[in-house]
């Protein structure tokens, strides 16, 4: 029975060992790239690196232009504003000076029409008795 329970215990041994041969053999593929591939990063790395920081600097420099180009656009938006508010409140100065000289040439039409008709009434009147002495 000794016999038999040790064929049994060297059978499965070798069973055992023959599944664990292909996972070592795979294992060792693994780390042997894994170890070209740690390699390969540690001498791309730097570059990549290096690029990074070039690439961060120049984003930054852009970002401080457009803050920049933000703020003049800002003060040009501002200085139209100014000046389209100049430019309505001399509207708002023209068109009422406008209205006060069509006032004022209403009132010397009104007049002159005025005298206008009272020169022809006494130009008439006068005319009548003129008529009367010929």
């Amino acid at each position: 029975m000794v016999d038999f329970a040790a064929v049994v215990i060297a059978v499965a041994f070798l069973v055992l060992v023959g599944y664990l041969v292909p996972t070592v053999i795979q294992l060792r593929r693994t780390v042997a790239q894994s170890e070209r591939l740690l390699a390969q990063v540690n001498s791309e790395l730097p570059g990549l690196l290096k690029e990074l920081k070039g690439t961060s600097e120049n984003v930054h420099a852009m970002t401080t232009q457009a803050k920049e180009g933000v703020d003049r656009a800002s003060v040009l938006m501002n200085a139209i504003g100014e000046v389209g508010q100049t430019v309505n409140q001399v509207h708002e100065v023209v068109r009422g000076k406008s209205s006060a000289v069509i006032v004022g040439l209403a009132r010397v039409f009104s007049g002159m029409k005025a005298a206008a008709t009272t020169i022809k009434d006494r130009v008439h009147k006068e005319g009548g008795q003129d008529n009367g002495r010929k």
